[in-house]
Order: C-alpha cells, then structure tokens, then sequence
C-alpha cells in the first residue's frame, strides 16, 4: 500500500516546522490572558488554535502583559 510513508519525504520536518510556526506564537501571548503557557501545544490538534483563539478573544488582557 503506502509503504509506511504516510507523508513522503520531509514530511515530519515540514510537520514540526508548522507546528513551530502555530505553537510559538500562542506560547508567547497566552500569559498576557492569563493562561498557562503549556497549554499552547494544544495549537497542534485540529480545531485547537480556533478555540484557543475564541477563548483568548473572551477573556481579559493583562495591562502591562506578563
């Protein structure tokens, strides 16, 4: 069938680069919500970064960020 490789070559370099490029941006702003930092990995589950986003959106900035 696939021959195990489920996403040809360089693949999970380009899967780790994206994930980089979702995970670090929430990783630096979800502090200033007062969320824990750790929890910008959820990011990379599909439909993650959307409900993060919406809680970001709801919830109250800290003035001189953190």
């Amino acid at each position: 069938m696939g021959g195990g490789v489920a996403m040809g070559g360089g693949g999970l370099i380009w899967f780790l680069v994206f994930g980089a490029l979702i995970v670090i941006p929430f990783w630096r702003l979800l502090p200033q919500y007062r969320i824990p930092s750790w929890v910008a990995l959820v990011a990379v589950i599909p439909l993650g970064a959307l409900i993060l986003l919406w809680v970001m959106a709801f919830r109250d900035k800290l003035e001189g960020g953190a």
